[in-house]
This record gives C-alpha cells, sequence and structure tokens, in this order.
C-alpha cells in the first residue's frame, strides 16, 4: 500500500505550498475587503480582478487544474493544466486539495473548486466529444462556471430515488420541469453549463430512471428563484441557489453518456469528489489549529497562558492525533480508487461521515480558544465551522454513509453461524 505521492505529485505539491504561502495569503484579506466593497455596491456575484490576477499567475506557474485524474485529464491536462502534462492519481492530488483546503480562496485560485472541478470530470469521463469542446474547455479555462442540479426542496433529497423533476424525452429533444435547490454556482455571473439530474423513465429499474442533462443557463424556461443563504452567508460569488425549470427544452444530444445513466454517473463523480472534500477539510482543520496554538500561547488570562487553562493542552493534543488519524484515512481511500478496489466504496463513506465530523469538532475548539473574536470576520473561524457543517449534508448526509458502511460490514457474516 503506498500512499506517498509520487516525485512529480511531490513536487506540484512543493509548488502548491510555496505559491499559498507567498502569492495568495500575502493578499487574501485584500480580496475579502475588495468582496466586501462589491457586496456593498451590488457587484459581488462576478469574478473579482483581483482572483482573475492570482488565476493567471497560477496558470502560468502551471499550477491549474490540478484535479484532473491520471489516465482521464492527461489530454486535457498538457493543453490546460498542470506543469508536465499529465493528470494525477488520487494519492498525488490528495496532499494538494489539503494545501488549498487552508484557504477559502485558493482553489478558485487553481481552478479546482466545487462543483464546477466535479462537473469537468462528468464531462471528461462521461461526455460526448461534442459536449467536452462546447463545455469541458471552457470550463477548464475558467471562462465559464457551472452549478450542478440535483437536491430537491420538496422532497427527502438524502435518498435521490425521491427526485420528482423530469427529463422526458420527446423526439429529438428533452423536456425539462422541476425545482432544484442548494444549487451551488449558479449565483455566478459567468455561470452557463447546468447539469441537471432527473427522472427520465419512472418504469424503468429504480437505479436506471434518472439521467443527467446539459442545460444551458440562458436556455427559456429556466428561472433562479432565490440565492440561499446559509446561516446568514451568501457565498459569494458563486453561492447556492434554488433553480426552477419549466418546459426547457434542449437537444437529446444534452443528455450525458445516454439516457438512464445518472446514477452511474453520480457514482463515478462522487467518489474522488469525496475525497477532494475531505482533504481540503483537512487543510482547514490545520489552519484551525494553527491559529489555535498561536492564540493559547500568546493570551493569559487570570495570570497563565491560555495554553496552561481549562484542559487546552489535552485538546490541542486531541486536535493533533485527530488530524493524523484523519488524513491517513483519506489516503487510504484514495489508494482504493487508483487500484480500482471495490472497498473504496466503503472506504469514501467512512471518510465522508469521519472528516467532517472531525474537522467541525476542531473548529470549535480553535473557536473556543479564541472566544468572542471567533464569531466575527477577524478570524476565518466562524466561517469554517459553518463550512464542515454543511459538508455533512453535501454529497450525501452522515446518517447514509454509516448505512453503507454498516452494509459492508454485516456483510461479512451472512450465512456465518451465529
Amino acid at each position: 500500500m503506498l500512499l506517498s505521492p509520487s516525485p512529480r505529485g511531490a513536487d506540484l505539491g512543493t509548488r502548491v505550498r510555496e505559491f499559498i504561502a507567498t502569492v495568495i495569503t500575502p493578499v487574501e484579506s485584500q480580496y475579502f475587503a475588495d468582496l466586501a466593497q462589491a457586496r456593498a455596491s451590488g457587484n459581488a456575484w462576478k469574478t473579482l480582478p483581483l482572483m482573475r490576477q492570482l488565476q493567471e499567475k497560477a496558470r502560468a506557474e502551471g499550477l491549474w487544474n490540478l484535479f484532473l485524474p491520471a489516465g482521464h485529464g492527461d489530454e486535457y491536462a498538457a493543453k490546460f493544466g498542470t506543469t508536465g502534462g499529465a493528470g494525477l492519481t488520487n494519492v498525488d492530488y490528495a496532499p494538494i486539495a489539503e494545501l488549498t483546503g487552508r484557504s477559502f480562496i485558493a482553489p478558485h485560485v487553481f481552478n479546482c473548486n466545487a462543483p464546477d472541478s466535479g462537473n469537468a470530470e462528468v464531462l471528461l469521463r462521461y461526455g460526448s466529444e461534442g459536449q467536452k469542446r462546447q463545455w469541458l474547455e471552457p470550463l477548464l479555462q475558467a471562462s465559464i462556471r457551472s452549478a450542478f442540479l440535483m437536491t430537491e426542496p420538496g422532497v427527502a433529497s438524502s435518498d435521490a430515488t425521491n427526485m420528482q423533476a423530469t427529463a422526458i424525452v420527446e423526439g429529438d429533444h428533452v423536456v425539462i420541469n422541476g425545482c432544484k435547490w442548494w444549487s451551488t454556482g449558479v449565483g455566478h455571473a459567468d455561470c452557463e453549463l447546468l447539469i441537471f439530474m432527473g427522472l427520465s423513465d419512472p418504469n424503468a429499474h429504480k437505479y436506471l430512471r434518472h439521467s443527467m442533462v446539459i442545460v444551458p443557463r440562458s436556455t427559456a424556461g429556466v428561472e433562479v428563484v432565490r440565492m440561499l443563504p446559509t446561516m446568514g452567508w451568501y457565498d459569494e460569488p458563486h453561492g447556492h441557489g434554488e433553480v426552477r425549470l419549466t418546459d426547457v427544452r434542449v437537444p437529446l444530444s444534452n443528455v450525458i453518456a445516454g439516457p438512464g445513466r445518472a446514477f452511474e454517473i453520480a457514482q463515478g463523480r462522487l467518489g474522488p469528489g469525496r475525497v477532494h472534500h475531505c482533504m481540503r477539510l483537512i487543510g482547514l482543520a490545520e489552519h484551525a489549529l494553527e491559529l489555535a496554538c498561536r492564540r493559547a500561547v500568546s493570551r493569559t488570562a487570570f495570570g497563565k497562558p491560555l495554553v496552561n487553562l481549562g484542559g487546552n493542552r489535552e485538546r490541542i493534543a486531541d486536535a493533533r492525533i485527530a488530524i493524523n488519524q484523519a488524513r491517513l484515512h483519506v489516503l487510504h481511500a484514495a489508494w482504493l480508487l487508483d487500484t480500482h478496489n471495490l472497498s473504496a466504496i466503503n472506504a469514501v463513506s467512512e471518510i465522508k461521515v469521519a472528516i467532517p465530523t472531525m474537522a467541525q469538532n476542531v473548529i470549535d475548539m480553535a473557536m473556543q480558544i479564541h472566544g468572542g473574536a471567533s464569531l466575527s470576520d477577524d478570524f476565518p473561524l466562524a466561517a469554517a465551522w459553518l463550512h464542515a457543517r454543511a459538508i455533512r449534508f453535501a454529497d450525501g448526509p452522515d446518517e447514509v454513509h454509516r448505512g453503507v458502511v454498516a452494509r459492508f460490514e454485516i456483510a461479512k457474516y451472512r450465512g456465518a453461524e451465529s
């Protein structure tokens, strides 16, 4: 079992670390000041000039589209991506994802942000050549942005077979009706690509009833009803929206991979995506622990450094242990994905439960050490806690993934004597 990155992966990781430290971190506070100013003037839903500048620098350094997978993304990595012109394995990319997770803007700087990276992987793995030319290439150039329309407000979307929105084939077209929400990215002014998942054949096997369809944002009948605040935070310039689609007609050629293949595509998309989410959360937890330690040794209360009060040393130690355990857990899942091991299904569900909870706990500990300041925008902890909490819903809630893990575990004993 090899959990270390290849020499090329290690080199890219070193360069990403240096780029974040020397190029992104020094201007991150300025970025958020610019965003606040844009928000005040009503112009926060587009890419800021500073972000464009950072993206140009990253691309010039060959630190671009780093998420592209080995064996699938090599052609596009050579054209639009990393130095060396090849995609990375999950084990190679995981440490890079961790590094980008330390910053709220780094994934966007490197064009590795969700949901664009996941949508790009869908097109890369399952899209037709025409779909790739029209949509994948602009996405990899960051000339457009995208959203993924799956979750619905009217049903328990943790069970995707509950889906009510429809994508019905009528001759040479697909007619789409329904309402989706928590569609991340739909608020961006450059969002032109929507990937919609809907019911296309209610009489088929439950995992063959749904299709994924490309819907241009400008298509008649597409309406962004509202942008959704997350505990008061709109997450500009990308945001999360509620989208209503009414008698939307697109060509049959916009169906990805063919009707009835949405569940297959979703599983192919979400496996690596969950690894990316988890490794970014580990980076976020690392940053929170660093902030906690700096605060604990520099502030005093009741005549003692905070680090020596209230069991804070033990909490810091527990956080270090939890982060290190989590990192190995995710790298193991990444290795299983790279080796096409069926156990990866179970392992990915394990990390999807374990890592967001770990990150939330570590961030919560750091908030407690910072006191009331942690609830303000002076520190990134409140936003970090919210992000970790939200990931416990995204890509399947904890309960669903615990069910998968339990199913795999119990299956070992089927037929065994009691």
